[in-house]
């Protein structure tokens, strides 16, 4: 089976809001076996709605579409689906209904403008929506093509996609079950580039002959395999056998696979080890303790840590002494050292972790420029320092310092001296 996707509101075209929605229907619907072969995205005017449904209709027969169901002027979906059938919008008494059981079980009375969501072009299919007021439509023309709308809240959409749309595409598909399934291999501490140059061209016979896509950001490059098309067993054997391929190839850069946070693994690894951790913190500003603390269960491994940003609760709180600062500045390796065996010594931890830098827009030199940033990270006996140039604005370098933090500690963990 082949859909399209289509996304509704001006909202998204302005960049105001990300379009999440498209990315989670995706991957679903890839998990089911049913490829999604285009996605578009338009406003809230019906005919450009009603033009891209009427389109993805001749294309491929199968639209999901998303947004515009709401209650107020810019919900313009009903319209656009009405016209795309040439059908006329009426009240449906079962949407209604359904829009006045959503407030009461709020103890709220219906405003009179949610009315509007009970209009359904003449023939759809009121699919009941538990998660919200705006009712779901099925809408399919006497050629078998079929468009179903969803809401554009995230949470709606979600819900409505997984326990009402799976079960229905499930049934109407006849063919044998096969799947569209993914692997992501995760990594950091290498660029894209160098990475493509160590797994070979297009992967080599690391992948056995499936799709290879390198996704490169802030925490690393991800890399995804894809299997199209077999049976639920066949591809997960082939993406098994391609993932094992990747690890080796790839080696210490990686770091888990699908959604693997490096934090997690970080603390994962501490524990197996029954090690606590303390960070000391100046340009990163405590994200370092934010992305440890954001994983569940992490108050067993993560002590604490000190958002040092002048010289002087460096000097205090951590013990760096004021000659070291006053010969290399705060952004030195010695100062990050410092803050690392101070952190780890006065919160009474077993891994000292500390940033210091100079993450912008103001602030460099031509000695120092702006991304400079110097990580240091105790265990033990064992100090190892790094020191980096980082592109990008402020939120990136910050971002891109704490994964090098993090990163080290894994290495120590993983790769001892």
């Amino acid at each position: 089976m082949r859909v399209e996707i289509l996304t509704i509101g001006a909202e998204l075209l302005l960049g105001y809001t990300i379009d999440t929605n498209a990315a989670f229907m995706a991957r679903a619907l890839s998990e089911i076996g049913v490829a999604v072969v285009r996605h578009d995205t338009v406003g809230d005017e019906p005919e450009l709605i009603a033009r891209a449904i009427r389109d993805g209709l001749e294309r491929t027969g199968a639209v999901i579409t998303s947004g515009g169901l709401g209650p107020t002027a810019d919900d313009r979906t009903r319209d656009g689906l009405a016209a795309a059938f040439g059908r006329e919008l009426l009240t449906d008494p079962e949407a209604l209904a359904q829009v006045e059981r959503r407030f009461r079980l709020f103890g709220r009375t219906m405003p009179k403008i949610n009315v509007v969501q009970a209009l359904v072009p003449r023939g759809a299919r009121v699919l009941e929506n538990r998660f919200g007021s705006a009712p779901a439509l099925w809408m399919e023309d006497e050629r078998g093509r079929w468009v179903i709308t969803l809401p554009g809240v995230p949470s709606e959409m979600r819900g409505l996609l997984t326990e009402t749309v799976i079960p229905i595409l499930r049934e109407r598909e006849s063919a044998a079950p096969t799947v569209v399934a993914s692997k992501t291999i995760r990594t950091t501490g290498i660029g894209e580039s160098a990475l493509a140059e160590l797994l070979g061209e297009d992967g080599g016979d690391a992948v056995a002959g499936l799709p290879l896509a390198y996704l490169p950001g802030w925490e690393g490059v991800d890399l995804r395999i894809t299997a199209a098309e077999m049976p639920a067993a066949d591809a997960e054997r082939a993406l098994g056998e391609a993932a094992r391929r990747l690890r080796e190839r790839a080696g210490a850069y990686v770091y888990g696979e699908g959604s693997a946070n490096l934090a997690g693994v970080v603390l994962d690894l501490c524990r197996e080890r029954s090690l606590t951790i303390a960070t000391a913190e100046s340009c990163t500003g405590g994200l370092i303790g934010a992305r440890l603390t954001d994983v569940p269960g992490s108050s067993d491994v993560y002590v604490g840590g000190v958002v040092a940003y002048s010289n002087r609760i460096k000097e205090s709180m951590l013990g760096v002494p004021e000659e070291l600062i006053n010969r290399g500045g705060a952004v030195s390796e010695d100062v990050a050292k410092a803050m690392a065996a101070g952190a780890r010594e006065r919160l009474g931890a077993d891994v000292g972790i500390a940033v210091t830098g100079i993450a912008g827009p103001g602030g460099g030199s031509a000695e120092k420029p702006v991304g400079t940033v110097w990580v240091a990270v105790q265990i033990g006996e064992d100090m190892r320092t790094f020191g980096r140039v980082y592109l990008g604005d402020r939120g990136e370098v910050r971002s891109r310092a704490s994964q090098t933090a993090l990163d080290t500690v894994r290495g120590m963990l993983t790769q001892p001296r």
